[in-house]
């Protein structure tokens, strides 16, 4: 780490880790191997801090993609249960309205995507000398 006299160590590496697989700072800082107030100082540090940035939207990142690669069956789910007259009405009735707002909603997100396209390429096309 510039201007800290150290550079970052396996045993940092490790704490970032710990932190992410971790509950809080106490159970972090036992895994990996130092006092809960190493971990809390290196917190401080922006090259570590920056570093636990990032290792926490690495793992956000494939949680949605796990969420993502779930929505087929979760949508499969929903239909079944919409068709099955053993499933009761009520429960047929909202997963029938979750299909109806995921829906429209899909088609919101699609309809705002194409606006702003078709900005992104109008700007684009302001911008070039005629």
């Amino acid at each position: 780490m510039r201007g800290h006299g150290a550079k970052f160590t396996r045993k940092m590496e490790e704490a970032i880790a710990a932190l992410l697989a971790h509950g809080n700072h106490d159970n972090a800082a036992r895994a990996a191997g130092i006092s809960p107030a190493t971990l809390l100082r290196w917190q401080k540090i922006p090259e570590f801090e920056k570093a636990y940035r990032e290792a926490r939207r690495a793992a956000y990142t494939q949680s949605i993609a796990r969420l993502q690669q779930a929505t087929s069956a979760a949508a499969t789910t929903l239909h079944r249960m919409t068709l099955d007259p053993n499933v009761p009405a009520s429960t047929r009735v909202r997963a029938a309205d979750s299909v109806l707002n995921h829906a429209a909603r899909a088609i919101e997100l699609e309809d705002i995507e194409a606006r702003l396209t078709a900005l992104e390429q109008a700007t684009q096309a302001s911008k070039k000398p005629q």
